[in-house]
């Protein structure tokens, strides 16, 4: 399951997606979270599956890493199902036993739900997939910028935003040999009740969260040594310039909240 977290990873190819200023990725990504929210139909979300689905082809990605991605949150999406599914009212009754009844509204608001969380699950991950952490750093850390001028401390957000982007693949990677090494000393974390499982996850946060301060405490080392004081003065190798692509992808996404809109 750990391996199965896609959020956060690089999937290192050449493609138009890819090769997008970062900072038009992450306001088109803004952009395209508001359009799941607007919404409000079922055929609405047709135009949305076809852009996700035109998008992870022109990034070269494949869909079963797509799919993989949003194994995690299976349970999330069952109880979302299921919670809206019951817990909410209409007057078409398609299924009643007892007093549990299940009515076509919230039928139709439970699909809605767990369809807006798949999309936003997924849109995010299109981003980390397809943007490396240090230009993903630079991209927010220009967009933040003008609120530098009143105290924001932009580069600094930034720096921290990234480093944790940047340690979910290590901190992944590590919990993966914890509990192989727990299970070979008789660990068991698949049998037995959802108690007993998270009582089972103990001996595997407790050294996990003593190799993430450890971590820690060697960048923080690291950097000073390396006499690092923040982003004043600093330069960058890799200029972020606008390009035609920019404005294909941007005309897009302005597209897809059209259709959105019209559709409702």
């Amino acid at each position: 399951m750990l391996k199965d977290i896609t959020l956060g990873q690089y999937y290192p190819v050449k493609s138009f997606v890819h090769a997008l200023d970062p900072r038009v990725k992450i306001l088109l990504t803004v952009a395209f979270i508001v359009a799941v929210f607007l919404c409000k139909s079922l055929l609405s979300f047709v135009p949305v599956i076809l852009f996700i689905l035109l998008a992870a082809w022109a990034a070269h990605l494949p869909l079963k890493l797509m799919v993989k991605g949003l194994k995690p949150l299976r349970v999330i999406l069952i109880f979302t199902f299921l919670l809206n599914l019951f817990f909410n009212g209409g007057e078409t009754v398609l299924l009643q036993v007892w007093k549990i009844r299940v009515t076509q509204e919230g039928l139709l608001l439970a699909i809605r739900f767990s369809s807006r969380l798949v999309f936003l699950v997924t849109g995010a991950s299109l981003l980390t997939l397809t943007t490396p952490p240090v230009v993903l750093t630079d991209g927010m850390e220009r967009l933040m910028s003008p609120l530098a001028k009143i105290g924001f401390p932009a580069h600094e957000l930034a720096m921290m935003m990234s480093i944790a982007l940047r340690f979910i693949p290590t901190l992944l990677e590590e919990a993966d040999k914890i509990m192989k090494a727990q299970m070979a000393r008789g660990a068991d974390f698949e049998s037995g009740n959802l108690m007993q499982r998270a009582r089972a996850m103990v001996p595997l946060l407790v050294p996990l969260f003593v190799s993430a301060f450890r971590r820690a405490g060697d960048l923080a080392m690291a950097m000073e040594a390396r006499c690092y004081h923040g982003g004043e003065g600093r330069t960058r190798l890799r200029v972020l310039k606008l390009t035609k692509n920019d404005l294909i992808a941007s005309l897009a996404v302005a597209a897809l909240i059209a259709i959105i809109v019209v559709i409702g």
